[in-house]
């Protein structure tokens, strides 16, 4: 299976944010199938849409991005998820998001190519 056929969903409140991951997974190859803005969303989207892998975003309004992947791995254990954080998150919180079971963390503000190594080798890891 191609990138062009990996289905990412993005969860992040900022609009902005999600733009410019978006642009960047697309110039990757993939195809962006959510975007979505809180983590009750991306509870409800990810068993809608069906993703091969799903960006998540920590810090969300409603519940956390740290319960929506345990929720979401709860409904799918084989679910992939990267977490997002940014440059100030705490280390506390990127273990959280690591022990509930995220593959790997993206730092903002975003280098492109990086992100685009970080979800290669996830997805690669994943098969």
């Amino acid at each position: 299976m191609s990138l062009q056929d990996k289905k990412v969903m993005i969860v992040d409140d900022s609009k902005a944010m999600i733009m410019l991951l978006k642009r960047i997974l697309e110039e990757g190859g993939y195809q962006v199938v959510g975007e979505i803005q809180t983590g009750e969303d991306a509870v409800i989207q990810y068993d809608k849409l069906k993703p091969d892998l799903v960006t998540m975003d920590l810090i969300l309004p409603g519940i956390s991005g740290i319960d929506a992947i345990k929720r979401i791995l709860g409904n799918d254990p084989k679910a992939c998820i990267v977490a997002v954080s940014s440059v100030g998150g705490t280390p506390e919180k990127l273990m959280d998001a690591l022990k509930a079971g995220a593959r790997n963390v993206i730092s903002k503000p975003f280098d492109p190519e990086k992100v685009t190594k970080i979800l290669n080798d996830v997805l690669a890891a994943h098969k």
